[in-house]
């Protein structure tokens, strides 16, 4: 991955310099913060791929055969672009393996400290820490700043943060390397990865070239990149080491333990369209789009308990404008003076999330004033008692403006819902009174075209105590 997310630092330095003073840091004493040996009565290296499946493994956002076991190997055809991570979190670690690139323009890259789905920042990659794995030459801007490499850089995307070993000529947070050891396409390059406490060293072919310092997260994944062109990995080890200090909560990825994903990018496996109304929904360049003229799509599995991630996007289409209601705090629609009901006018938009096969239950994606995220069957439902009403009243508006990508994260334990859109906490521990136990998932049609990517679920285990 080419592109690094700037942060402030001087504007300029001169090449020379840059890399003396980073090579300087990575070669410090082991007295060093960022850089301690592994001590020998530290737990044993272990191979982190078996050479005959991809156990231990989850793809992410690729097809089914874009990582694949070849002669004990481990290839990526490099398409479509996505990412495949390990299926537990490391912390402290020490990762070591060989790479190979079959072009001379070969991309890809290791993602580190990752949480274990994309980002709905970028939507295809996820926060971590990368270290590039690819072949370019020098790449500057016109003001002649060395801008990346293609010799191990290390950077911080779509919201992870760390510090650079020095600064980068253009103020990214971004090291660049202060030796130039990678071997060319069709050869073998050695890459060993240390990571602790947030700091991570990187070493190429036996020799420490970049690195960064107080990383976050710095406990998560560790993943693959598919960018696009075919690499080669073997020789996959991983040393997990017992941390001096735990990553704290803020510290960590998102949990991603039995995270699966619920789409494939290409068919419509794991799901079915209503009988007769078929053909309305369809995969293009990994987005599901939905034309609005079909009928809901509903999964072929039934869930309980479980916490969902899905991304969802408004096209420029809407049924037309009409007045919708607004609504207080409490649940209930505010009045004029004279008794009315109070509204604005919007381009109406209007689909939904139902759970557990419940239209009751339904987590709502629309225009409405109120907000996306809105149990709309339980909130007009004036048999409910007040206090759910009120809980499945959106605590505030997040939604972006059309043709964004939205994020939700809808947590369903039992009968208590908590609903996040694009990171807000907008239903908070509503209780859903006589709600199915469990249920498939639907995208609901309500006549209106909408966009989906980024589906993942995972199940969680449900006592009865809430």
């Amino acid at each position: 991955m080419r592109s690094a997310r700037p942060a402030s630092a001087p504007r300029a330095l001169a090449a020379a310099a840059l890399a003396a003073a980073a090579l300087a840091v990575i070669a410090a004493p082991s007295g060093c913060s960022h850089f301690r040996p592994i001590r020998d009565a530290e737990p044993a290296a272990k191979p982190f791929f078996n050479g005959t499946d991809l156990d231990g493994w989850v793809r992410v956002n690729c097809w089914e055969d874009t990582f694949q076991v070849r002669d004990g190997m481990l290839y990526c055809t490099g398409q479509p672009v996505g990412f495949l991570r390990s299926e537990r979190m490391y912390e402290d670690f020490e990762l070591e393996f060989d790479w190979k690139h079959e072009s001379p323009k070969g991309n890809a890259g290791l993602f580190v400290w990752s949480d274990p789905y994309p980002s709905p920042v970028q939507n295809m990659f996820p926060r971590s820490i990368e270290v590039q794995i690819m072949h370019t030459d020098d790449v500057k801007d016109k003001e002649g700043r060395l801008l990346y490499t293609g010799h191990g850089d290390v950077f911080s995307i779509w919201g992870a943060t760390m510090t650079a070993l020095a600064p980068h000529p253009a103020g990214w947070e971004r090291t660049l390397p202060s030796a130039r050891v990678t071997k060319p396409a069709g050869e073998w390059n050695h890459y060993k990865v240390t990571g602790r406490g947030g700091d991570l060293t990187v070493e190429i072919n036996g020799t420490a070239v970049s690195g960064c310092k107080g990383a976050s997260p710095r406990k998560g994944y560790i993943c693959f990149e598919s960018e696009g062109t075919p690499i080669w990995f073997r020789n996959l080890v991983v040393r997990s080491i017992p941390p001096a200090s735990p990553a704290g909560p803020r510290e960590t990825a998102h949990p991603g333990n039995g995270m699966k994903p619920l789409f494939d990018g290409r068919t419509l496996a794991g799901w079915r369209e209503v009988d007769g109304k078929a053909g309305h929904w369809r995969f293009e360049d990994r987005v599901l789009r939905y034309d609005g003229k079909g009928d809901s799509l509903w999964s072929t599995e039934e869930f309980d308990s479980f916490e969902l991630v899905v991304d969802w996007r408004w096209t420029k289409e809407h049924q037309g404008k009409v007045m919708r209601p607004l609504v207080d705090g409490e649940g209930n629609e505010q009045r004029n003076p004279d008794g009315s009901v109070k509204t604005v006018e919007v381009e109406e938009r209007d689909s939904g999330i139902y759970l557990r096969g419940s239209s009751k239950a339904q987590v709502n994606i629309w225009s409405w004033p109120v907000g996306s995220g809105e149990v709309w069957g339980y909130r007009t439902d004036t048999q409910m008692p007040p206090a759910v009403r009120k809980a499945c009243t959106p605590r505030i508006p997040a939604d972006r403006p059309v043709g964004e990508w939205n994020r939700f994260v809808i947590r369903m334990v039992g009968d208590r819902l908590n609903v996040w859109l694009n990171g807000q906490h907008v239903i908070l521990d509503a209780t859903l009174p006589l709600v199915p136990a469990r249920g498939p998932i639907a995208l609901q049609s309500h006549g209106c075209p909408i966009e989906f990517q980024n589906a993942y679920i995972r199940r969680i285990e449900f006592n009865g105590e809430q």
